[in-house]
């Protein structure tokens, strides 16, 4: 049997437990589809899930893991009830670890086909950058009470949207996509480097949080308030984003850590008729998610999402043999995106 190349850990804890092993080529069952991984995308939900609550035991399920949900590469096998059409597609992938051994730190990974997305001839590296920070972003653009539920060229016009955070990846990926959709993005970062990485990614107005009145720098773009803010720390800055809310505006909280607690003042958003909506990838309804896949494969064929530098989102590569180093890398508050290369130009076949 085909043996492949993976990353495993077989006990949580720090970047140290994650180890080069072989594997046998997994199967796939009914439903499911074989990648060849090409890339790997690094996430904090990666890390996070390695570190486990810290006592070092073994992973769920299956007492091993594979680690990191998302990536791309090119189907070389499918299961029963998969139509046999997707062979030798190139896709990129979401959620290929939750709840499964198989993340796409490794040569090849197994997933359920709806957790892959034709990708087209986007490159691999942007595929692999889609996943947890595009959905994310998407459903938090789509959850307000005037806001659309599907996001296209257009469909966010006469909207403004602030970005909490404008230089991570959720950011990152919330100012592209509201701009592609035409609304006028205000985001705020800490320092003037990442002042440059959010006006890159396409936001109108940046404001360094650590020198300027968000409130009030907020209030001046935009006097009647903002229709949604996408919230990166919750609990920091629950007061400013209530101070910017416009009418049946919403706020959009997709971190935290586990003790955080968020206080909002009650009567001035009853009098706006606010929202504040929880956003977790993982459990967010499956329509949402289809959603999601399909806007944003639809933003990437349109040319309005990309990675780099020049596109806000600085690339730190590692190799398959060193994804330790890109969990510690996203684990210490790399800016930009983590990317593991597994194989630039992988085969269409297995072996």
């Amino acid at each position: 049997m085909t043996r492949v190349k993976a990353m495993v850990y077989r006990r949580t804890g720090g970047p140290e437990v994650i180890q080069a092993e072989e594997l046998d080529v997994p199967e796939p069952g009914p439903g499911e589809l074989l990648v060849r991984v090409a890339v790997s995308g690094v996430n904090p939900t990666d890390w996070k899930s390695r570190t486990g609550n810290g006592d070092g035991a073994p992973p769920a399920p299956a007492g091993w893991q594979v680690p990191n949900q998302d990536g791309a590469g090119i189907v070389v096998g499918v299961g029963n009830g998969v139509d046999p059409v997707l062979l030798h597609e190139r896709v990129w992938l979401g959620e290929s670890a939750y709840r499964r051994p198989w993340g796409t730190a490794a040569e090849y990974t197994v997933v359920p086909a709806r957790k892959a997305v034709l990708l087209g001839t986007a490159p691999y590296e942007v595929g692999a950058a889609l996943g947890v920070p595009f959905v994310t972003a998407h459903r938090c653009l789509t959850v307000g009470e005037h806001l659309p539920n599907r996001i296209d060229a257009g469909s966010l016009s006469g909207k403004t949207v602030l970005v909490q955070g404008g230089a991570g990846a959720v950011g990152n990926a919330a100012i592209q996509l509201a701009r592609w959709a035409e609304a006028t993005v205000i985001a705020t970062v800490s320092s003037p480097e990442k002042a440059q990485l959010a006006a890159a990614a396409g936001a109108s107005h940046v404001v360094n949080y650590r020198q300027q009145d968000v409130a009030a720098e907020v209030r001046k773009v935009v006097p009647g308030g903002v229709d949604v803010v996408v919230e990166v720390d919750p609990a920091a800055n629950a007061a400013t984003d209530a101070a910017v809310l416009g009418p049946d505006g919403s706020v959009a909280m997709y971190a935290a850590t586990a003790d955080q607690t968020v206080t909002v003042p009650i009567r001035p958003m009853m009098v706006v008729n606010a929202r504040w909506q929880f956003v977790l990838l993982y459990t967010m309804p499956e329509h949402a998610k289809v959603a999601a896949a399909e806007d944003v494969s639809a933003a990437v064929v349109d040319g309005a999402v990309g990675i780099g530098r020049e596109s806000g989102l600085p690339i730190h590569r590692f190799p398959l043999s060193d994804a330790a180093g890109a969990h510690a890398a996203v684990e210490a508050g790399a800016v930009g995106k983590v990317l593991v290369t597994v194989d630039e130009d992988p085969p269409a076949r297995v072996g």
